[in-house]
């Protein structure tokens, strides 16, 4: 069995955000640039698939994952 990515909850002001904001957020990527290109090169899963959408809306709940880490959309 694979081991899973060690998650840590991020808050959000509103109900949603984007996906390359978030990634900024959650510290995952230090630049919007560096978000742009992890997204485009299919390096991003949101809830356990690939997606390639830097403007993909998150949502409470959501689970962003990139190079082993991994951050939970929270409220």
């Amino acid at each position: 069995m694979a081991s899973r990515a060690p998650l840590h909850d991020v808050s959000i002001a509103g109900d949603m955000i984007r996906l390359g904001q978030f990634l900024q957020l959650a510290g995952l990527v230090d630049t919007g640039g560096e978000a742009k290109e992890v997204i485009a090169d299919g390096l991003v899963t949101v809830n356990g698939e690939v997606d390639v959408r830097r403007g993909r809306q998150l949502h409470e709940g959501d689970v962003v994952e990139l190079g082993g880490r991994a951050a939970r959309v929270s409220d």
